[in-house]
C-alpha cells in the first residue's frame, strides 16, 4: 500500500493529475477541498482572498500540518481497502513530515513542475477561482515563504515536468503509476 502525495505550485497541474487518478477509480483526498469546505461552512465565498485567510486560521488552530491531522482517519480507512491513496496538494513541510512519520516508506511524493509563465496563463484562464498575474505571483511568494511549499517540492521522490499538453502529462503519470504498482505488487 502507498500514499501518493502530489505537490506543486499553483497551476502546475495537481487538479488535472487528481482527476486522472479519480478516473482510474483511486481514492483521492484534496487538502484544497478541505479548506474550501471550511470556507463554505463559514458562509464565505471561495475567492483567492478567502482561501489563504481560512487556511492560515486552520493552521493557527491545529498547526501547520492541520490538513493531515484532520484527514488521517479518512486516509487510514481508505488504505484498509485500497493499495493506493492519493493526496492532492500537500503544501507545508510540516504536512510532509507528519505524513512521513505516519506512513514511513509507504509515502511517495510526486512533484509537478511547470514554468511560471505557463502556470500564470493557466491560473488566469480557470473558470473557477481564476487568478490575475499579480495575485498568482503573490500566492507563489506566500506559499513559499509562509507555508514552506518549496521544501515539499524539493524532497519529492519523483518529479514530472508539466509544460506540455494534458496527454503528455497523462502518459508520464501512467508510467509512474505502472512503476509504483509493480513495486507494490
Amino acid at each position: 500500500m502507498k500514499v501518493l502525495a502530489i505537490v506543486g505550485m499553483p497551476g502546475s497541474g495537481k487538479s488535472t493529475v487528481t482527476e486522472y487518478f479519480k478516473n482510474h477509480n483511486l481514492p483521492v483526498l484534496s487538502f484544497g477541498d478541505l479548506i474550501r469546505e471550511e470556507i463554505l461552512k463559514r458562509g464565505l465565498e471561495i475567492t483567492p482572498l478567502t482561501e489563504p485567510i481560512v487556511r492560515e486560521e486552520i493552521r493557527t488552530q491545529y498547526g501547520m500540518d492541520a490538513c493531515v491531522k484532520l484527514s488521517l482517519p479518512w486516509i487510514q480507512a481508505k488504505l484498509m481497502k485500497n493499495s493506493f491513496v492519493i493526496i492532492d496538494g500537500i503544501r507545508s513541510f510540516s504536512e510532509y513530515k507528519s505524513l512521513k512519520k505516519e506512513f514511513g516508506d509507504k509515502l511517495v511524493v510526486l512533484a509537478l513542475f511547470t514554468s511560471k509563465h505557463i502556470r500564470y496563463k493557466r491560473l488566469a484562464s480557470r473558470t473557477i477561482r481564476p487568478f490575475k498575474r499579480d495575485e498568482a505571483e503573490a500566492r507563489d511568494y506566500r506559499e513559499i515563504e509562509k507555508i514552506e511549499l518549496g521544501g515539499t517540492i524539493a524532497i519529492a521522490d519523483f518529479m514530472i515536468i508539466n509544460d506540455g499538453l494534458s496527454e503528455e502529462l497523462f502518459h508520464k503519470v501512467e508510467t509512474l503509476l505502472t512503476n509504483l504498482v509493480t513495486k507494490v505488487s
